[in-house]
């Protein structure tokens, strides 16, 4: 089921850092998209997930850091690198 592991993390002052296992936590728990395709993330340390093969890395970026950003986490001039 969770066939790849991903390091995520965000942009501030120019450096990435590993995003926290609390932001990838309140991700993780669906109930704010109700999309089924996210059911296939595990978040594991600050930084680190591990999601299905089916789960594509685009759409899942985009949607973490629209959800980062609505709570607060992440300032509007900052991105997100997701990566295998």
């Amino acid at each position: 089921m969770f066939s790849r592991k991903i390091r995520v993390e965000y942009e501030q002052d120019g450096a990435l850092h590993p995003c926290p296992l609390k932001w990838l936590d309140n991700f993780s728990m669906r109930n704010f998209t109700n999309a089924s395709i996210f059911d296939d993330t595990l978040p594991t340390a600050d930084g680190q997930m591990e999601i299905g093969k089916r789960v594509p890395l685009d759409e899942l970026k985009a949607a973490m850091e629209d959800w980062f950003r609505r709570k607060g986490y992440l300032p509007k001039d900052s991105g997100l690198a997701v990566n295998d």
